[in-house]
Order: structure tokens, then C-alpha cells, then sequence
């Protein structure tokens, strides 16, 4: 493989990863969803690092730096498959000298139990993830908030930006005007349709990429954190999620609520009960000391 030009996204990736090594310490991977950056990730890093962490914020492959860059070539993220995602971070995961804990949203929640599955990760937090195979609840708001992209058979292939409404639909639904708007033009960037597509199709596809291993005996314990407003992810597609994981008799398998929250749960106010959410988990099971 040809060695990566400086500033490239992979590049970045791979800086990181010789960071997190270097610490000696356990990383934590975030692993962001779709109409995010990796950057929607950075308050969450710093707790994570403080905590003893050695956070990792890799993007999807071709991820921009900034959302102006982002909104500026939205052609960079079209083309990306979950599975192409998903093997894009079990590869820098296996870079790692040490066995990390994951932390995902939405589609990144279905990545981090993909990457879980294939026995990458010491302990899970998957939040609002996107369904997999197997999970068959569609709620009307989760195909209005889908209708976006799956409303035009050619957004297959393409890179789809939310409008505001869209986005304060699906995103911002549980929060006020002003800091939906204050979301939207701080964190939105298109986003490649083909997930949403493989996601819709799962259970219909028997050779799907949207399929997770959940009896993997070295899935490592798991917890799915569902946003109790939340439009794209509803509580029926997140538990669905957890009863299917939770068949899983190798590992602990939780599920929680958090009350008044949408799928903006990770970068809105309320960020932080979140986050301590996770971190509280991740600790029970996952010492960050060297």
C-alpha cells in the first residue's frame, strides 16, 4: 500500500492512531453517523480524555476537515457503502496496539456493533444506532426522517445535504428553534445515500452489509442508548436492536433512555448527560490505566 500524503483523510486517521498508541493508554474510537463530521465528536473527546482515554476521532473515508469544506464538496462522500465504512474502521481499529471501546450515532452505532461483532472492541455504546438485519420495526416518523434520501431512487449514488427542516425533523426535533438552527449551520454536511438504501432493504437482502454478528462470543459488553424523541432512531428500532443483542449469552447487553432527547443527543445542550452516560458504562467494564 502507498504511503498517505500528509493531510490527506486517511492520513489524519493514521496520526491519530499513532497518538492514541503512544499513550499507552486503552482509546476510545467515536464513530460518527451520517450528515455528521468526526468533529461533532470533540467536547466528547475531551471527557473521555480526562477520564483517561485516549480518544480517537477518525472520519468515514474522504471526510473533509471542517463542515465549510464539507458543504463546499459535497462529492467527497458520495459512493460509501456500510461496508466499505464498516472495513475503513475495523481497519485503523486493528491498528491499535491496544483493544479499544467504541462509541457511535446513528449509522456509526451500526458500524461500532459491526466492529463489536468482528471481536474489535473491549466494550460498545451504540446511540440511536441505524437498524441492521433483523430489526423490523418502521415507525412512520423513521420513514419520514428516511424520505430525504429514499424518496429519489437516484440518491442511491449520491452525496444528499439536509434543508433545515429536514434536518430540524430529524435532527433537531426535541430542542428549541434557535439552537436547531444554531446545530444546523455548526454541524450539518451531506451525506452519502447508499447506508440509508442498505439499511431499508436489510431484511428483504439476505447478503446485506447492514448485518451485525450478534452472537459473537468476543463481542465484549454492549450498551444502546436511545434518545426517548427521538424521530430517526425511535425507542421500537433501538430496543428491537437490544433484544437482538441481548440473545447474546457471552456478553452484557444494556439498553437506557434518555428522557426529552432527539437524535441531536450527542452535540446539543444536552451532550454531556450523555456522554457521562456512556463513560459510566464503559468504565464498569474497561480500566483506561496502562
Amino acid at each position: 500500500m502507498a504511503t498517505p500524503s500528509p493531510g490527506t483523510p486517511y492520513a489524519r486517521d493514521l496520526a491519530q492512531i499513532d497518538a492514541a498508541n503512544a499513550t499507552g493508554r486503552i482509546p476510545a474510537v467515536f464513530i460518527h453517523g451520517l450528515w455528521l463530521l468526526p468533529t461533532s465528536w470533540q467536547r466528547w473527546a475531551a471527557v473521555f480524555e480526562e477520564a483517561g482515554y485516549a480518544p480517537v476521532l477518525a472520519g468515514w473515508p474522504d471526510d473533509p476537515d471542517t463542515v465549510a469544506d464539507a458543504n463546499a464538496h459535497p462529492e467527497v462522500f458520495a459512493g460509501k457503502s456500510v461496508g466499505q465504512v464498516a472495513d475503513h474502521f475495523c481497519d485503523l481499529i486493528g491498528k491499535l496496539d491496544r483493544k479499544p471501546v467504541l462509541i457511535g450515532h446513528s449509522f456509526g452505532g451500526l458500524i461500532t456493533q459491526i466492529s463489536a461483532g468482528r471481536g474489535l472492541a473491549q466494550a460498545s455504546v451504540a446511540i440511536d444506532p441505524a437498524p441492521f438485519r433483523g430489526v423490523l420495526p418502521l415507525p412512520l416518523s423513521s420513514l419520514r426522517a428516511a424520505s430525504a434520501v429514499l424518496g429519489n431512487p437516484a440518491n442511491y449514488h449520491r452525496a444528499v445535504p439536509l434543508t433545515y427542516e429536514q434536518f430540524r425533523y430529524s435532527f433537531a426535533n426535541a430542542v428549541s428553534e434557535a439552537e436547531a438552527r444554531e446545530l444546523y449551520d455548526t454541524f450539518a454536511v451531506p451525506a452519502p445515500g447508499e447506508p440509508l438504501f442498505q439499511a431499508a432493504t436489510a431484511n428483504i437482502n439476505p447478503w446485506t452489509e447492514a448485518a451485525v454478528d450478534t452472537a459473537a462470543a468476543d463481542r465484549g459488553p454492549l450498551l444502546i442508548i436511545s434518545g426517548e424523541k427521538d424521530h430517526t432512531v425511535p425507542w421500537a428500532i433501538a430496543n428491537a436492536s437490544y433484544k437482538k443483542q441481548a440473545r447474546n449469552e457471552h456478553a452484557v447487553t444494556e439498553i437506557t433512555e434518555i428522557a426529552g432527547r432527539g437524535h441531536s443527543l450527542t452535540i446539543d445542550h444536552g451532550w454531556r448527560e450523555v456522554a457521562d452516560t456512556a463513560l459510566t458504562f464503559v468504565r464498569r467494564f474497561v480500566d483506561p490505566r496502562p
